[in-house]
């Protein structure tokens, strides 16, 4: 017997491959002689490096770079040797997580950091980059990640442009010659489910710069800024990406991923499976077992177990999932997918006993599931 376990992280909870490693924990208690392959997942945001590295045997790394408003920040990353690949979190190093919220600043913070592991990715030698956007303390549109990684960007006089998203409405010239060349024998992937534009009432100053600790005056500052960004661009490099699905995505790094690296944008969960062999898995299994840590309706949207049982669903093998809650609309999933989904919770249980007791609740429910499957299967 052959089991694919493939859930995303428990969030404040478990990582994926903890989440993994407790499912394999109970199936084994019941199917000590199957074979189980564990294949954490992630959607591009956090915990990608993570679940990456436990699905392949990658590297984990730390490069000391920039954080958001300059301070040093020892950043992780993702290195899988056999594929020449990197796998980059850019919240690892411009992550909001880094910025207590009295000192978030959405006008001066900076993804210079992002570019540093960039560098430090190149330095590796990868061919392949893989870049996970989310959760980001920045509203620049990358060109923090430009700087490090050689573009001068100049005022009237001549003058380098401070760091930040505001220094933006003063930009006069960009010079991109000095890019670090390196970049254009690597394949750039950006694995992001946001569809926003750069700039506008959808873009990314105004959907997320609030978060980010702009005020509204901010907001309309920011987005007047990132506009000129654009046409700066558009003149130096004769394309214009702005109105890009995804060019608004983590304060606008999306822009310069898909101007200055020529990135594909791809579904973050597609691309993390894709990356972990996931569908390689999958074939000839029996059972796959996904899960995360609350599934409803909006599971639906492009969430890790709908990516998971897609897959599992085109090799024609049948779909669990697992939950810390189960929440309204979640029976949708029956349509599209997953098979049978189940609670954790064994009766009432507070949040804090729930994510304290979770490794043990995801063990006795996974061999409950392996006895159920057993006492069908006769």
């Amino acid at each position: 017997m052959k089991i694919v376990i493939a859930p995303d992280s428990f969030k404040e909870s478990l990582s994926a491959a903890e989440v993994a490693a407790a499912i394999a924990a109970g199936l084994g208690e019941v199917w000590p002689w199957a074979e189980l392959l564990c294949r954490p997942m992630a959607d591009g945001g956090e915990g990608t490096v993570e679940a990456v590295i436990a699905a392949v045997g990658g590297e984990r790394r730390e490069t000391l770079v920039r954080g958001p408003l300059g301070e040093p920040v020892a950043a992780h990353w993702g290195w899988i040797a056999e594929s020449r690949s990197a796998v980059i979190e850019m919240a690892a190093a411009s992550g909001l997580h880094l910025v207590p919220a009295s000192r978030r600043d959405a006008l001066r913070s900076c993804t210079y950091g992002t570019g540093e592991l960039i560098l430090a990715a190149l330095e590796a030698g990868a061919e392949r980059i893989v870049l996970g956007f989310g959760g980001s303390a920045t509203n620049d549109a990358g060109s923090g990640m430009l700087r490090a990684l050689g573009v001068r960007f100049e005022d009237a006089e001549g003058r380098p442009l401070p760091p930040g998203g505001a220094a933006l409405a003063q930009l006069q010239r960009i010079n991109p010659a000095g890019l670090d060349p390196r970049l254009a024998k690597v394949d750039f992937e950006v694995a992001c489910d946001v569809d926003n534009p750069l700039c506008g009432p959808r873009g990314a100053s105004h959907v997320f710069g609030p978060q980010k600790g702009a005020t509204p005056e901010q907001v309309r500052q920011l987005d007047a800024a990132l506009g000129r960004f654009a046409d700066v661009c558009a003149a130096t490099l004769g394309r214009d990406a702005r109105d890009s699905a995804g060019s608004g995505a983590a304060g606008g790094i999306g822009f310069a991923a898909r101007t200055f690296l020529g990135a594909a944008f791809r579904p973050g969960i597609e691309l993390v499976a894709e990356v972990s062999g996931l569908e390689q898995a999958v074939i000839g299994a029996d059972l796959v077992i996904t899960g995360e840590g609350r599934i409803d309706e909006q599971t639906l949207h492009g969430k890790t177990p709908m990516g998971v049982a897609g897959i599992a669903k085109r090799h024609g093998v049948p779909v669990v999932a697992l939950a810390g809650m189960l929440g309204e609309g979640y029976e949708r999933l029956y349509g599209h997918g997953i098979d049978v989904a189940f609670s954790l919770a064994p009766g009432p249980i507070s949040l804090a006993s729930a994510l304290a007791e979770a490794p043990v609740l995801l063990r006795r429910r996974a061999a409950d599931i392996a006895r159920l499957w057993q006492l069908a299967r006769g």
